[in-house]
């Protein structure tokens, strides 16, 4: 048993309750991805066809059965097509939470959402000179016309360097509007659409850049506009946030909407009082997921896990409340909160689940859901089992909240000493590690040890998502850790007081790491392509995945991936995915499960740029 849940995380915290859940027979997604055990192998290969009722159709990958479909398309057509409708719904995802978040943003300027304000006005002004209007509404709207236009620019492209918004203008895929983008990646993949692979990969380029540079940008934004551009600040991560003498609340999912009122509302002091009344010490708030990057990088409010710790969190017993509103919750979380006396409480019109109390939120009455939902929790603390009650006494400090606004004051106001540093060698190059888990990947072992291996080669490394969830835990993102770090990296590090992995966000931040590589790349003088920089996703799983490396890729961004996304039923496919891309957007992907393997992967495509950048 011992031996089996060292397989499946490399977390501490996480194999003690993975023991806990094995002798208390309760389910995880890891016993759920051993029953499924083996996978289908058409699936794994992209060879299934449903998207007309002639099929499902299947291409034999060995061609000694159907080598077509019913109607004529091919394993070229048919990887393709799957591939593009991954893009169309990662970019789908990121960009309606983007439009949720616009629309509160418009509905605070109006006046109309009295539980939020703005938190940071000089970010507000910059948008509105960006945009070229003259008032908060005004702004509202612009950037609301950006998910139905049918014309471009989609205004944050224009943040590129010039080099690369001629590439997108010469090749077609300049984005035209978020949403024409995606239905029309529908469009083309309907039965009898587009039929030519290269094709219907231009336009997997073209919508995921509209999310990148569209949607996951205007997220990001209006989010520091609404909530605060994040600063450092320190807090904690891993289970071991969890208060057996408090009522925890865990915040779950991605939209900062909801998880600013709940830690609002379990600041009030008629909620405190209300806890203490039932024999609480108070009101614990702790996050999962991106939502809990969220909360941790603005809050301060302590991190529980990443995507494969939330079943953990309930197992421990002392979760009062697990709140979520979209995107990575398990729908198996309704049944094993029933084991517990976790009140598993969902929020959103879009997302309900088996087992949970609905508490829909809307924004014009936030505060009063919030409060509602918190004093649900905190009555339900008396309802806990002491005999069920196990808490790792495993957490790591952390240091968290690396914008580009702070990495640039940190930096004593511009980009000039980072710029030195790279010249001259003490940072090798940047890397971007982000991304889910997977339990085809023991958790947090794809990447620890890849950030592990990029540091300690000089390799400045940040981070968005679960990632960074996984180096807060494992003690990376603290200072301290430089010592971890290679001498010109170290040094860096110590005379500027950060961490050698930086924390940035959720993932629709990945988009800061987008300007910042753009705002590199504009003071060099030379595209995103030319830098010394890298990207990886080592355990990813989700379609918002797909569309992130799509768009890492199209801006000139090399990507490794840790696990295999399901296009190797063609080879034409695969092959201009991992190497006819370069020649076209300047930028490939890669695949390799070995984190050792594709953090050497990085540093040789680092070195690369180095040597044509004329760098030492």
């Amino acid at each position: 048993m011992v031996n089996e849940v060292r397989d499946r995380s490399i977390d501490p915290a996480s194999q003690e309750m993975l023991d806990v859940c094995q002798r208390a027979g309760l389910e995880t997604a890891w016993d759920r991805f051993d029953r499924q055990q083996p996978q289908c192998g058409f699936g794994e290969l992209g060879l299934c066809c449903r998207n007309c009722n002639m099929g499902p159709c299947r291409i034999d990958p060995f061609g000694e059965g159907s080598i077509k479909g019913v109607c004529g398309a091919t394993s070229d057509i048919i990887v393709a097509r799957n591939l593009l409708r991954s893009i169309a719904a990662g970019a789908a995802a990121h960009s309606d939470h983007a439009r949720d978040v616009a629309r509160t943003f418009q509905l605070v300027v109006e006046g109309k959402a009295p539980s939020y304000s703005i938190k940071d006005p000089a970010k507000l002004e910059r948008l509105m000179k960006e945009y070229g209007v003259d008032s908060p509404v005004a702004l509202a709207m612009a950037i609301l016309a950006e998910f139905g236009k049918q014309e471009g620019p989609i205004q944050f492209t224009r943040r590129a360097p010039p080099q690369r918004l001629e590439l997108w203008k010469k090749l077609g895929i300049d984005p035209r509007g978020i949403d024409r983008e995606i239905v029309e990646c529908m469009h083309r993949t309907t039965m009898g659409v587009d039929n030519d692979y290269v094709n219907l990969i231009l336009q997997g380029l073209r919508t995921a850049l509209a999310d990148g540079w569209g949607g996951s940008m205007i997220a990001t934004e209006l989010q520091d506009v609404l909530f605060g551009t994040p600063a450092p600040v320190f807090s904690e991560a891993n289970l071991g946030v969890l208060e057996p003498d408090q009522v925890n609340v865990i915040v779950h999912g991605h939209e900062p909407l909801l998880s600013e009122m709940v830690v609002a509302a379990a600041n009030d002091p008629e909620m405190i009082e209300l806890a203490k009344k039932i024999g609480a010490e108070g009101i614990n708030v702790a996050g999962l997921c991106c939502t809990g990057n969220e909360a941790l990088m603005r809050q301060g409010v302590p991190v529980a896990g990443n995507f494969l710790s939330q079943e953990l969190a309930i197992a421990t017993g002392v979760a009062d409340a697990m709140v979520v509103d979209v995107q990575c919750i398990m729908p198996a979380l309704g049944a094993l909160a029933g084991c517990f006396h976790t009140k598993f409480i969902s929020t959103s019109s879009k997302a309900k689940f088996p087992g949970a109390v609905h508490m829909e939120f809307h924004e014009e009455t936030a505060l009063e859901t919030a409060k509602e939902i918190v004093r649900t929790a905190v009555l339900n603390y008396q309802n806990r089992d002491p005999s069920k009650v196990h808490i790792p006494q495993i957490k790591s400090r952390c240091m968290v909240g690396f914008s580009i606004e702070s990495i640039v004051a940190a930096l004593g106001g511009n980009l000039d000493p980072l710029l030195g540093a790279i010249k001259m060698g003490n940072v090798r190059g940047i890397g971007a590690v982000v991304g889910c888990n997977n339990p085809k990947i023991p958790q947090d072992y794809g990447h620890i040890n890849m950030v592990l291996e990029l540091i300690k080669n000089n390799v400045l490394v940040v981070t968005t998502g679960c990632n960074a969830q996984a180096c807060a835990k494992a003690g990376l993102l603290l200072p301290e850790a430089a010592e971890k770090a290679g001498v010109g990296l170290k040094g860096v590090c110590k005379a500027l007081g950060i961490p050698p992995v930086l924390h940035m966000g959720s993932c629709v931040d990945i988009s800061r790491i987008l300007v910042a590589v753009a705002a590199i790349a504009n003071a060099l003088g030379v595209d995103i392509s030319d830098l010394p920089a890298a990207a990886a996703a080592p355990e990813w799983m989700s379609e918002k995945a797909v569309t992130i490396g799509t768009y890492a890729v199209g801006s000139g961004v090399y990507t490794v991936l840790g696990t295999m996304p399901p296009v190797l039923g063609s080879s034409a496919v695969a092959t201009l995915l991992t190497s006819g891309a370069r020649d076209v957007v300047g930028a490939c992907f890669a695949v390799e499960p070995d984190p050792f393997k594709a953090a050497k992967l990085m540093i040789d495509h680092i070195d690369g740029q180095r040597k044509k950048l004329g760098l030492a």
